[in-house]
């Protein structure tokens, strides 16, 4: 029996992602684990309103999401934890300056440079719609026909309700496989 646990967001666990934008001429970085997907070339990133990286995003209408794997994931933390209003962060990373004219992490597995096209507002949130402009990947996460193969790049997963990081697991079937298998056993 399932039982009500009132109004609560269970769409967890999402990536966990470096958002980078410019200020003046240095980044500034701040972790986020609300993104997700709103079409084929559009996503959301969800930054609550009083971070200082808004602020940079807002000015330049631009933003760069860098994935965090094991590997960058001291850091990543770091620049989730630390204010940038208070403490210059555009250090933490090697970083360049994209195609787009986003700070891109030199570490980052995959690296989204985007532009926003709109910000939907609530009372604590900046909901920034961009779109992808340019994603850079890292070789050694493509398989064979030059998509990403998220098996080598195994990003860090957020989950909320227990504020807890996760490590991806194994590929467990290919999409639609299950299904087909389902009807021919109807």
């Amino acid at each position: 029996m399932k039982r009500n646990i009132g109004s609560v967001l269970a769409l967890y666990p999402t990536p966990a992602v470096v958002i980078g934008t410019m200020m003046g001429d240095k980044p500034t970085w701040l972790l986020a684990g609300h993104v997700g997907i709103i079409g084929h070339d559009r996503i959301m990133v969800s930054l609550y309103k009083p971070h200082y990286t808004n602020q940079g995003i807002k000015a330049t209408g631009r933003l760069s999401v860098n994935v965090v794997d094991e590997k960058l994931l001291p850091r990543a933390d770091y620049v989730g934890i630390t204010s940038g209003a208070k403490t210059d962060k555009s250090g933490v990373f090697e970083w360049h300056l994209g195609e787009g004219q986003t700070p891109v992490i030199e570490d980052s597995p995959l690296v989204m440079e985007c532009e926003v096209t709109d910000n939907y507002e609530t009372e604590t949130f900046d909901n920034f719609v961009c779109k992808i402009n340019a994603t850079h990947v890292e070789e050694d996460c493509l398989d064979e026909n030059g998509k990403v193969d998220y098996n080598k790049l195994k990003p860090v997963l957020f989950e909320m309700p227990t504020y807890s990081y996760l490590r991806t697991g194994e590929m467990i079937g290919k999409c639609t496989q299950p299904g087909k298998e389902y009807r021919e056993n109807l």
